[in-house]
Order: C-alpha cells, then sequence, then structure tokens
C-alpha cells in the first residue's frame, strides 16, 4: 500500500503543474467550432500544451501502480486534489495570492485524503467479466459520440458537458488500468478495456480542450471532478469489491467528501491565463472596446501616440485636435 499511495502522490504533482499549462496551451490554439484535425495539429504546436501533456503521461504511467494495488476511491480522491498543488505551485512560481479560501481548501485536501488513507482497506478484484471489458468500450464511444456533438455547441453548458465527457473518458482509463489482462501480449490486444483505455484517454484530452475554448477553466474542472471522481469510486465499490478498513468506513467516507470539497473551492486555480500572460478570453476573441466617459463624442478616436511630424494644431473647439498637413 505505501508504494501505490507513495506513486499516486508524485502522479498528482505531476497533474498538478500539468493543468496549468495545458490550460494556457488550449487557449493559444484558434477557437474550434467542430471536432478537426487542424485543431489537434495547433494544439502539437503549442510548447505549453505539449509540456503539460507530458506532465500529465508521466502522472499516468505513476497511476498505474496506484490503481492496481489501492481502491479506486482512494486513488481518484488523491489524483483529483491535484489542484492543491496547482494553487501552491501558481502562489509560488506565478505570484499569485493566496486568499482565506484557498488556504481553507487546501487544508480540506490534506486533511481529506489523510482520513480517506487512514480508512481504506486493501483493493478488490484487479479482474472483471468480460461484459465489463465490453461496457468500457462502449462508454467510450457513447462518450466520443456525445463529444462530437457537443463540439458544435458554444458557451458554458457546452463547456460543462465537455468537462463532463472528459472526466468520463478519464474515468474509463482508471477502470480499464485496474482489470486490463496483461497475463500476455496477445491477452491485452484481444481486451475490449485496452481500446477502451485508449480511446478513453483520447477522448478525454480532446474534450478537455474543447471544453476549455468555451468556458472557464473553472467550471470545466468542477465538472471534470464529478464524473472522474465518483463514477470509478462507485464502479470499484459496487462491482470491483474496494471495501474500507473493518471499523473506518466512516473515516474513509468522510476523507472522500472533505477532500473532493477542497478539491471544488480550490477549483478556480485553474483560471491560470493571466498568469501565463495569455489573453483572458477564449482564443479569437475581439477585445471590448474601452468605454468612454459620458458626453464624449463617440465618433472621435483618441490619440495613443504624440502627433506626427507635419500635423497642424486645431484650436476652433477649445480643445487641441491635429490636422493631417495635406502635401
Amino acid at each position: 500500500m505505501l508504494l501505490g499511495l507513495t506513486t499516486a502522490l508524485v502522479a498528482t504533482v505531476c497533474f498538478g503543474f500539468g493543468s496549468v499549462f495545458q490550460a494556457g496551451g488550449a487557449r493559444e490554439a484558434p477557437h474550434a467550432d467542430r471536432v478537426r484535425v487542424g485543431l489537434l495539429a495547433a494544439l502539437l504546436r503549442s510548447w505549453r500544451f505539449l509540456l503539460g501533456t507530458g506532465l500529465d503521461i508521466a502522472g499516468f504511467a505513476l497511476s498505474i501502480v496506484a490503481l492496481r494495488t489501492l481502491p479506486l476511491f482512494l486513488v481518484q480522491a488523491v489524483t483529483n486534489a491535484s489542484l492543491a498543488v496547482t494553487a501552491l505551485a501558481a502562489a509560488r512560481l506565478l505570484g499569485a495570492r493566496l486568499h482565506r479560501a484557498d488556504l481553507l481548501g487546501i487544508a480540506a485536501v490534506v486533511v481529506g485524503l489523510t482520513l480517506l488513507a487512514l480508512g481504506s482497506g486493501h483493493a478488490g478484484r484487479d479482474h472483471a467479466s468480460a461484459a465489463f471489458h465490453w461496457a468500457l468500450l462502449a462508454t467510450t464511444a457513447l462518450m466520443l459520440l456525445l463529444t462530437f456533438v457537443l463540439a458544435r455547441r458554444s458557451g458554458n453548458a457546452a463547456a460543462v458537458g465537455l468537462g463532463l465527457l472528459a472526466g468520463v473518458g478519464f474515468g474509463v482509463t482508471s477502470l480499464a488500468v485496474r482489470v486490463l489482462d496483461v497475463s500476455g501480449p496477445l491477452d491485452v490486444f484481444t481486451d475490449p478495456a485496452a481500446y477502451g483505455l485508449a480511446l478513453g484517454g483520447l477522448g478525454g484530452y480532446l474534450a478537455y480542450a474543447l471544453a476549455l475554448q468555451r468556458g472557464t477553466v473553472t467550471a470545466v474542472t468542477a465538472a471534470g471532478t464529478v464524473s472522474e471522481t465518483f463514477g470509478p469510486a462507485l464502479v470499484g465499490v459496487v462491482a470491483l469489491g474496494d471495501t474500507a478498513r473493518p471499523g473506518y468506513a466512516w473515516c474513509a467516507l468522510t476523507g472522500f467528501v472533505v477532500a473532493v470539497g477542497g478539491t471544488f473551492v480550490l477549483s478556480r486555480f485553474g483560471e491560470v491565463e493571466s498568469e501565463l500572460g495569455l489573453p483572458p478570453g477564449p482564443a479569437g476573441t475581439v477585445p471590448t472596446p474601452a468605454p468612454t466617459s459620458p458626453g464624449a463624442d463617440p465618433g472621435r478616436v483618441a490619440r495613443t501616440a504624440p502627433p506626427c511630424k507635419g500635423d497642424l494644431p486645431d484650436n476652433t473647439d477649445g480643445e487641441v485636435r491635429t490636422e493631417r498637413q495635406v502635401p
């Protein structure tokens, strides 16, 4: 259990830093109103998105050990607490200010994970029926279909929906890692869970990138946390036999709720675009003109640079204005 918990914590650090760079990379890409190759190509040209993806891949590789040795509700709660890492990294490296609510969120995550670790028992089965494996692949296919549908919509509602779908994809990936048959290469390639794992991960990243372009990272992260954390945790308990320590079920349940609650409080730290020097709105948004003072003539354009050589003053209206001297 110690090895699995250690790898889960290191994976959380990778996910926490990765989310910062992924958010910036997604906003750098041109706004996409549908799923197309151009979006993927634009993301692959963004060093921020590539770095964030690399950290996510490293975190996923580390989390495989945890997923095979720990209950799913413990692993999902630990890895989804990566926003606490993001908050601390933003404060330390980017100069972000931690408010009282943020400190309470970090404290809730720490306390919740401590209670959860104390109350967690051994992992249940690492295998399931063939129907369970096919169900994972079918869930992934449905998630991809809904992603293509929502990609044609815009607004915060579409962003939340895509965030939920991203969480479903990542949740399927976690479940597939748990039950994947690794007894031999042939068994892996003939296992539907292996294809659910690959498509769920890729589909989750695609849905996440599309969601970031349509709404705030706070809304996307909160929605993804719901489906990625509660879904696999419930399946792990009901279908795979994950349990708490005898007599410590209350401790595990309380820790899970407190840790996830702290994650919600910290979800605003996904808003790191301004810290990275990126525009606050989605890519392609036209900046809103600054409001004029009351009574100002909307037809006049204020100068933003000194008059050019050859300009002549005009004081007919009592104000200093300039006219271009015609040669």
